[in-house]
């Protein structure tokens, strides 16, 4: 009972995240996992039942012997990064793409896989992945809005499918409890990836393009704001010292010129003169310079 206990910091995300907040529209078989309806219509989730679900969920899964035999589908643009990262932090399968019929029933197709456990975000939106798996035998585990059909769903976990939030951190919750079953992960402690870093919930979520384009614009006008600053220092210490006088640089570049020139009479070119004058003295003689031996 200690691992159902939900955490109030966990509690308090899945209120942020809007999972909770379920649609208008209520399935008769949903009805058991609904709080309140609203009233502007809306029916509330139980998160308290949301909790327990993704709890049932983690321990099927972890069952299962190799990861690999466990794939993450979503239809929803908003579930397509976090099926992404919740197979790379549980080593399942992932296919964020749109379904293609027949990948369960039809071995010649390219894309054909025979998973033991199958994951959606939505059962109606990956309403031909859910039939197939019944088709094949395969256990489905689905989030679950109110108006979700809960046909052919083995396990329902009830809570918002369609903010992109919501589905971010139901993901991320899952992740977690599994790697925690599998003892890669504390459960009082936060949730260290294989990198040494905090696994953050923000990975889950959807970014859309526009967003990543501005971020990178904001980036680019900091940069370039941070080096127009610089420009202006610069330009306010030469103001202050005042800029420096061409004389004195070509004077300076004329005492380096003449103490390279006093250095070669006084020392460089006097022992260069007598190294070369060895050199002949060596030549001439036979035998000593290599001259009358054949070597060149």
């Amino acid at each position: 009972m200690v691992a159902l206990t939900p955490r109030e910091e966990d509690i308090q995300k899945m209120l942020a995240a809007k999972c909770h907040i379920g649609t208008r529209n209520l399935e008769l078989a949903m009805s058991d996992y609904v709080w309140r309806r609203r009233s502007d219509g809306i029916h509330i989730i139980n998160v308290g039942k949301t909790w327990e679900k993704i709890h049932l969920a983690a321990r099927i899964i972890v069952t299962i012997e190799n990861a690999a035999d466990v794939l993450a589908v979503s239809a929803r643009p908003y579930g397509g990064r976090a099926v992404l990262k919740f197979a790379s932090y549980t080593g399942a399968q992932a296919d964020a793409k749109r379904y293609t019929p027949g990948t369960f029933t039809n071995q010649i197709t390219q894309n054909f896989r025979e998973p033991r456990l199958l994951i959606v975000t939505d059962p109606r939106t990956d309403s031909q992945a859910v039939k197939e798996a019944s088709k094949v035998n395969i256990p489905v585990i689905a989030f679950c809005d109110s108006d979700s059909p809960l046909e052919n769903v083995d396990v329902a976990i009830p809570a918002n499918n369609k903010g992109k939030y919501s589905i971010g951190l139901l993901y991320y919750l899952l992740a977690r409890e599994v790697n925690r079953l599998r003892g890669t992960a504390p459960r009082n402690d936060e949730w260290i990836g294989e990198d040494g870093r905090p696994v953050s919930v923000d990975l889950f979520f959807y970014r859309d393009p526009e967003e990543i384009e501005k971020a990178v614009e904001e980036q680019e006008a900091k940069r370039a704001a941070q080096y127009e600053e610089q420009q202006q220092q610069q330009q306010e210490q030469v103001d202050e010292f005042g800029p420096v006088d061409p004389s004195l640089q070509q004077q300076d570049f004329g005492m380096q010129q003449g103490n390279i020139e006093q250095n070669w009479d006084n020392g460089t070119g006097a022992q260069a003169g007598q190294d070369f004058g060895m050199q002949q003295a060596q030549a001439s003689v036979p035998g000593t310079g290599g001259w009358e031996q054949g070597q060149f």
